[in-house]
């Protein structure tokens, strides 16, 4: 058969992709399959771009670099498939909403075409992502294809595109993910609030929350606005699964959410209603509820190898879902025993002259560095800085004060941070701009003071100086191995 090269069809339905991540490229591609014409802009131009561009372009999909949608004239697209990264209430969504033109999120068009799956979705605004890796893991290691996607992993998109081809998915991704094909068992879903602000009908058959405290407040203006919009996942939820030890979680659980399954690491009483997960006697513990169930032992809390008492909840929330997936216990303890941790979340990288070098370049916010330095020996020496986000930064200085030598501020947060640990008492930290400078002096610090550990924890987004997190971390790994040579 000769495929026709000319001109599209009118009749083709017209589809505007935003950004050309590795979410929006797969959107198109998926959108293409269907038999959608299918344009993709970005407002960025640069030489990886440029060879996306021509990539696609041999897939007869339309790439505009430089370009950011208008929506003046008569040729209007049908559907706007929107990538994480773009509000959702920038004007031009806003307006395309007014003309009825049909707007979802990459990861609720991925949903359409893999709602015959039963999927397990993860948000939070801490502990995502190791919750969501070490349930993929456990759900692999019972033999099942079972992919993480969203925020880590693959695109949920190129799952769904794996899936209707049965082929294996191109793009680069962690080895903690097992490749999709053809038939998919379950899909590990990592959703942060923007992806889920652009899903209105996604409904898993179990959703997760975390921890819960203020972040991107920038994007969504109000708690109780970041709030409401995890709370939807959750509610279109078949089965819920709660971080029972999360304060403001305990809180509206208590009104919202009794029939939820619960954990906590205090123990059984410490549980809402009558069924969950905790721990007892170093075991994760479940009880199901009702006098004639006896609780049952499930795996020992010695297997997992992360430090750290919040890897403690998210080991809880793992359990919790395995088992409600009727996941046996063998499989369980198997998978959590051989889980090697995730990387730029407390990742040991090396140790140089008895110094360990730790990176935790995921913790972008203050209660993330917080739990980072609550999980190292003390003293330690802090690399901290970035892009600030608004939050409230008490308990994290509190934390500095109590276990930190010293402080090395990099970023465009340097002179702020230096500023607030001023005001607040703290004088042991020095200004030096760049991780570059940053490293060598943490070692000669950590040496000065006896240090046991030099932490990478920020506290900040990084895109002052850096693509993402992971190239930040990227970099200080780089820089710890050179102290090795």
């Amino acid at each position: 058969m000769e495929l026709n090269q000319g001109p599209l069809p009118q009749s083709m339905p017209k589809s505007h992709v935003i950004g050309l991540g590795k979410s929006g490229i797969a959107a198109a591609r998926l959108l293409k399959r269907e038999g959608w014409e299918v344009e993709i802009g970005d407002r960025n131009t640069s030489l990886d771009l440029l060879k996306q561009q021509q990539e696609l372009a041999a897939e007869q999909i339309t790439v505009k670099l430089g370009y950011s949608l208008e929506l003046n004239n008569s040729d209007l697209p049908q559907l706007i498939v929107v990538s994480p990264g773009v509000p959702w209430d920038v004007p031009v969504l806003v307006k395309a909403r007014e003309l009825g033109i049909k707007t979802i999120g990459e990861m609720e068009l991925a949903w359409q075409h893999l709602q015959s799956v039963p999927w397990v979705a993860i948000t939070g605004t801490n502990g995502k992502t190791t919750t969501t890796s070490l349930i993929a893991a456990i759900f692999q290691q019972a033999g099942l294809n079972a992919p993480a996607c969203g925020n880590i992993g693959y695109a949920a998109g190129e799952v769904a595109l794996a899936v209707g081809t049965g082929g294996a998915v191109t793009s680069s991704s962690p080895s903690s993910s097992s490749s999709p094909h053809t038939q998919i068992d379950w899909v590990i879903a990592e959703l942060s609030s923007y992806q889920i602000e652009s899903s209105c009908s996604l409904a898993p058959r179990i959703g997760v929350w975390t921890t819960f405290t203020p972040d991107h407040l920038s994007r969504h203006k109000t708690l109780e606005n970041y709030y409401n919009i995890k709370a939807h996942l959750l509610r279109q939820s078949e089965i819920q699964v709660f971080n029972g030890d999360d304060p403001y979680l305990r809180k509206v659980g208590e009104r919202d959410w009794r029939d939820a399954y619960w954990t906590s690491v205090k123990g059984k009483d410490d549980l809402i209603g009558s069924k969950g997960y905790y721990i007892e006697d170093g075991w994760v513990v479940e009880t199901r509820g009702g006098a004639s169930l006896e609780d049952e032992r499930i795996v020992e809390v010695s297997a997992l190898r992360m430090v750290g008492e919040h890897n403690l909840q998210n080991l809880l929330m793992s359990v919790a879902v395995a088992r409600l997936a009727e996941i046996d216990k063998d499989a369980i303890s198997r998978a959590i025993r051989e889980f090697p941790g995730v990387p730029h979340r407390l990742e040991h990288i090396c140790t140089w002259e008895g110094i360990d070098f730790i990176n935790d370049s995921k913790a972008t916010n203050y209660d993330a560095a917080e739990v980072g330095l609550v999980s190292v020996k003390s003293p330690v020496v802090l690399i901290a800085g970035g892009e600030a986000k608004p939050g409230d930064d008490t308990g994290w200085i509190a934390k500095i004060k109590d276990k930190a030598a010293s402080v090395l501020l990099i970023g465009a947060a340097a002179a702020a941070f230096a500023q607030r640990l001023q005001q607040e008492g703290y004088h042991s930290y020095e200004i030096v701009e760049t991780m570059e400078k940053a490293v060598p002096r943490s070692a000669e610090l950590a040496k000065h003071y006896q240090a046991p550990v030099v932490l990478l924890s920020p506290a900040c987004a990084s895109f002052d100086q850096y693509a993402n997190f992971e190239q930040r971390g990227d970099h200080f790994r780089q820089l710890c191995l050179d102290l090795l040579k």
